[in-house]
């Protein structure tokens, strides 16, 4: 399965991790009692149950889109590039996701293997990549990024790819066998529909737990040090891996550099995003069932709150200057929210999936990657791009596909695999890929 993300690839140390948190706490000020407790998925009894209910998720206002900071409105697309969007860039670097720092280890990539098989009824190239990170600088930290990708051996040009945030090649997850999902799989659906298709292994880059900040690509950048309050989290570093791996996929020459996307699902879902809104080469994303810290309104009491990703097991995920809003700070007084960060894709196309409150996928707020995709949808406008097409929650199944902006809610749970055909639908249209 591609760019599943609901998993992790090993077991955290959460007693490393959260002494980590609380060095960072103790830089920032932060008594660890004060932090407010996150939603609790599993006692709908308890006093801080998750929220379910529409009528009690609010309707806060959202910080402005397309004023600058001297409160000026953004009236061009010059201003656009020139002046707002670096400003939000600039919020996301400082107080969400962290700075990627200059001592971030340069990638050497080596072919590993190559071979010739057959895929969805036709002839494939696949090929597995290993990009070894110089760690001259502080050997006591290593990264191998794991990439393999595979494409249709007798194309016609060069073709497109998507890229997935995923799992070392026989991982299985833990616990009995999960049913095979119905239909075709992700890869044989992109191979037929004129895809190459990839994955890059998240854990690779830079592990799950804050309990591994001293090793990968965040502990080498680091020479040994503590991160301070701005420094990149793990979501920027997974990013930034995928950036790297971009590098490499553009050297084929089979491959379309111009058209090579990415997808995630759950907290790939939310790398996929970042990776999205920060780097422009990539041309369409897949984000799907990202919630809180991806597509999701911060400022929405749905399913997953603040203080569930200020936790020992997600805080690595973001910079240190987080956890400010999970103590004294609110989600009101963040800077920016998640319709900002889906902004800074303009004009991309991009594709924001989930499933259902009811087939289990409430706790990632699907109403809310909604609610900000179309609070995002004026960039596009301004950038001469049609937006999202509809103002209006779209009926469950319904795909939202006529404008930039994609949008569908299947019924599948906590997965990818229902969006997949109308994602490459929306892609291949965007992309005009025959």
């Amino acid at each position: 399965m591609l760019g599943a993300g609901s998993a992790l690839a090993q077991q955290p140390d959460y007693t490393k991790a959260n002494a980590d948190r609380q060095a960072m706490l103790d830089r920032l000020g932060i008594p660890a009692s004060s932090l407010r407790p996150g939603a609790d998925g599993f006692n709908r009894q308890a006093p801080n149950a998750a929220n379910y209910d529409e009528a009690k998720a609010g309707d806060a206002e959202l910080p402005g889109l397309l004023f600058v900071a001297t409160g000026d409105r953004v009236t061009s697309p010059r201003m656009w590039w020139r002046v707002r969007r670096p400003e939000i860039v600039e919020a996301f670097d400082r107080e969400i996701y962290g700075r990627v720092p200059a001592t971030a280890p340069v990638i050497r990539w080596k072919l590993v293997k190559e071979e010739r098989a057959s895929e969805a009824g036709m002839p494939v190239i696949k090929r597995w990549y290993e990009g070894t990170a110089d760690n001259r600088a502080w050997p006591q930290a290593k990264a191998v990024i794991q990439l393999r990708y595979t494409v249709p051996a007798g194309a016609r040009g060069k073709v497109p790819l998507i890229l997935s945030f995923g799992f070392p090649e026989g991982f299985r997850f833990p616990g009995p066998p999960r049913p095979p999902e119905p239909g075709p799989a992700a890869p044989e659906q992109l191979l037929a529909g004129g895809f190459g298709y990839g994955v890059v292994v998240a854990n690779s880059i830079q592990a799950d737990n804050g309990g591994g900040l001293d090793d990968g690509v965040i502990g080498i950048s680091l020479r040994g040090k503590l991160r301070s309050p701005e420094d990149w989290g793990v979501l920027r570093a997974w990013a930034w891996g995928a950036a790297r791996a971009f590098d490499a996929l553009a050297k084929d020459p089979r491959i379309d550099a111009r058209r090579i996307g990415i997808e995630g699902l759950s907290r790939y879902g939310k790398a996929a995003l970042v990776t999205m809104a920060y780097d422009q080469r990539f041309a369409i994303g897949f984000i799907g069932s990202s919630g809180a810290g991806g597509a999701a309104l911060y400022r929405r009491n749905f399913g997953e709150r603040m203080g569930n990703l200020c936790a020992g097991g997600e805080y690595h995920w973001f910079a240190g200057n987080f956890l400010k809003y999970c103590a004294k700070l609110s989600e009101a007084d963040l800077p920016v929210d998640s319709h900002q960060l889906i902004a800074l894709v303009a004009p991309r196309p991009i594709f924001i999936g989930a499933g259902t409150v009811e087939t289990g996928d409430g706790w990632v707020d699907p109403k809310g990657s909604f609610l900000a995709a179309r609070a995002a949808a004026p960039v596009w406008e301004l950038l001469g791009k049609p937006g999202l097409g509809t103002r209006e929650f779209p009926p469950v199944l319904t795909p939202v596909i006529e404008g930039t902006i994609g949008f569908r809610q299947h019924q599948g749970g906590h997965n990818n695999h229902d969006n997949w055909p109308t994602f490459i639908r929306f892609a291949r249209s965007k992309l005009g890929v025959r």
